[in-house]
């Protein structure tokens, strides 16, 4: 982490648009017998840093957006575990907590909030990126399940940003330049551009149908598009894999599949 850098910081530190009023800090549990620790509530949406080594460092820069079901957020698999062997690797890392619209009595949405945390942090970065030592063109987003849908949502609504805003974040272009989707959600929802970013998929043969399936489509749309896209469907696995320790096989070098495909799509520079 750099000197000086906080651990974890407010996307909006005056309180996020649509929380006014909810007070209510988030509520971290632990899954039994595995240990995942996940987050209930989020009412203040933060991202949490993992820097790579100055000496490693390529530029390149991922926000991490784990799943849940839109009611929760899997911080472990979907998210830490995921952003410490990104920052290993060279590659600046920031996991999301964004607001959950399933959450009990939420009064939250996937299209209007939790797509607006994913584009604050996107802008956030880059308005950073000299600080941090990010290339603000290298910055793209990577999302689990329902974070997946929350990642291709800001690959696929996006702006310049307001030139004049008061809030310097805002005159940010809140446009990832690269999306790496693992095993999202409601894929029937995605929807590619000529200009959509660079695609990296991956999920399990063992998913269910929408996804497992649904993500051979996807791939055909990105293609049909004419945008560059690269498809891994891993034999015998289900859903939620992510990054465990000790996990074996095949799926458990998907990162290293998306680390090479990063460096041929021309977003690595190593040192």
């Amino acid at each position: 982490m750099a000197s000086g850098t906080p651990n974890e910081i407010l996307l909006w530190p005056a309180g996020a648009p649509g929380s006014a009023g909810k007070t209510n800090e988030k509520v971290v549990k632990i899954s039994q017998p595995t240990g995942d620790h996940f987050i209930t509530s989020v009412n203040k949406p933060s991202i949490m840093i993992f820097f790579p080594a100055p000496d490693q460092a390529t530029g390149a820069a991922v926000i991490v957006a784990p799943g849940g079901g839109h009611r929760e957020l899997w911080m472990d698999h979907e998210g830490y575990n995921v952003a410490r062997w990104l920052s290993e690797h060279g590659i600046a890392a920031f996991v999301l907590k964004y607001r959950l619209a399933k959450a009990t009595n939420s009064t939250y949405t996937v299209d209007g909030d939790e797509l607006a945390d994913m584009q604050r942090a996107i802008r956030l970065v880059r308005r950073r990126a000299q600080e941090w030592g990010v290339d603000p063109n290298r910055l793209g987003v990577m999302g689990f399940s329902a974070g997946g849908e929350v990642a291709y949502l800001s690959a696929m609504h996006y702006d310049k940003g307001t030139a004049y805003a008061a809030d310097s974040i805002d005159r940010q272009s809140c446009r990832p330049d690269f999306q790496a989707l693992i095993y999202p959600g409601n894929s029937r929802r995605i929807e590619p551009a000529t200009n959509s970013p660079p695609t990296f998929l991956a999920c399990g043969s063992n998913d269910r149908p929408d996804i497992s399936k649904g993500l051979a489509t996807v791939y055909l749309k990105f293609k049909q598009a004419g945008v560059p896209v690269e498809l891994h469907i891993y034999a015998g696995v289900g859903h939620g894999f992510g990054l465990r320790p000790g996990d074996t096989g095949p799926v458990s070098k998907w990162l290293d599949r998306f680390d090479e495909w990063l460096g041929k799509s021309g977003f690595l520079k190593r040192p």
